[in-house]
C-alpha cells in the first residue's frame, strides 16, 4: 500500500512570472506536509491518528525551484523575474529548474527569439544564484513556522489572511509617467552592448530538425528499425525519381527512334550506315 498525494494550487493574484511562484508554493507545501504515521505487522496496517503518533514528512532529497528570464529585442537583453506588464511585451520566455547543488532539472523555452549558447549559460549562473537564496528562504520559513507551532504561536494560512499579507498586494498604485518612455528605452540600447551574434531564423538542414549555427551531426544513436525501413524506402523512392528524370532526359536529347518489339535503328543520313542494335545493348544515354 502507498499514499496518493496530490498538490492543488489556487492563484489569488497574478502579478506576473506564476512558475517561479507556483514552483516555491509546491515545494514549499510538499515541505511542509505530515502524513499519518504507520505500522505493518504481517498484512496488518495500522495507521495512527495524530494524536497517538506525530505525524511524519515526506522525504524530500532535493527542492527544485523555477527561475524565469525575459527576453526582449531578439534577446538582447534579458530581465528575471518578470511582472505581468513585462511578460505582455517580451519577445520570448527561458524558465530553468534548479536545486541548490547546481542540478539542472529542466528548462521550458517560449517565445519567438533565438538564443545563443553564450546566454543560456549566462542564465544557468544566474539560477544558480537565485536558487541558493530562495532555498535558504524556504528553509528559514520552515523553521519560523515549526518553532512557532511548539510555542504555541500563531502560525498558517489562517493567520495571513486577516493581516491581508496574501490576499492583496503590499505595493499601493502609483502613477506612472510614460510621455517619454520611449526616448529613455532608445537610451537604453543605445548604451547597451547587443550579443555577439543573432540568428532571425533557425538552420534547417533536413526537414523536422533545426539547431543554431552550423552545429555538427545528431548523436542521439542509431535508428530504430521502423526509422531504417523508412528511410530505406525514402532513398529507393528519391533513386526511382532519379533514374525517371534520367531516362526523360535522354529521350529528349537522343535521336533514337523506338519501336515496340522491335530492334531501335539509329541512321546517319551522310554515310547512309545502318547500325542495328539489340535493346539490352543500348547505352544509357546517347546523344
Amino acid at each position: 500500500q502507498v499514499w496518493q498525494i496530490r498538490l492543488d494550487m489556487h492563484l489569488l493574484n497574478h502579478d506576473g512570472n506564476i512558475t517561479d511562484a507556483a514552483s516555491i508554493a509546491g515545494i514549499v507545501a510538499l515541505c511542509h506536509f505530515r502524513r499519518p504515521d504507520v505500522s505493518v505487522q504481517g498484512e496488518e496496517v495500522t495507521v495512527y491518528t495524530p494524536e497517538e503518533r506525530d505525524p511524519v514528512p515526506l522525504s524530500i532529497h532535493h527542492m527544485p525551484i523555477c527561475v524565469s528570464f525575459a527576453f526582449f529585442h531578439q534577446g538582447t537583453y534579458l530581465l528575471v523575474d518578470p511582472t505581468e506588464r513585462e511578460e505582455r511585451v517580451m519577445d520570448g520566455l527561458l524558465v530553468i529548474a534548479m536545486n541548490k547543488h547546481h542540478e539542472i532539472c529542466t528548462i521550458q523555452s517560449s517565445g519567438v527569439v533565438m538564443l545563443l549558447q553564450d546566454q543560456i549559460l549566462r542564465c544557468s549562473k544566474i539560477t544558480a544564484v537565485k536558487v541558493g537564496e530562495i532555498t535558504e528562504l524556504i528553509q528559514k520559513a520552515l523553521e519560523n513556522d515549526q518553532k512557532a507551532r511548539k510555542e504555541g504561536g500563531k502560525f498558517g494560512f489562517a493567520e495571513s489572511i486577516p493581516n491581508q499579507r496574501i490576499t492583496a498586494f503590499k505595493m499601493e498604485s502609483a502613477a506612472v509617467d510614460t510621455s517619454d518612455v520611449e526616448e529613455q528605452a532608445g537610451e537604453i540600447i543605445a548604451k547597451a552592448d547587443p550579443p555577439s551574434e543573432v540568428f532571425a531564423s533557425p538552420v534547417l538542414h533536413t526537414p523536422g530538425t533545426a539547431q543554431i549555427g552550423e552545429g555538427i551531426e545528431s548523436s542521439w544513436g542509431d535508428l530504430e528499425e521502423s526509422e531504417k525501413e523508412e528511410a530505406a524506402e525514402e532513398e529507393g523512392e528519391s533513386e526511382a525519381a532519379a533514374f525517371e528524370c534520367e531516362k526523360v532526359e535522354t529521350e529528349d536529347t537522343s535521336t533514337l527512334k523506338e519501336t515496340k518489339n522491335e530492334p531501335i535503328v539509329l541512321s546517319d543520313s551522310e554515310e547512309e550506315e545502318v547500325v542495328i542494335l539489340e535493346p539490352q545493348e543500348l547505352p544509357r544515354k546517347t546523344r
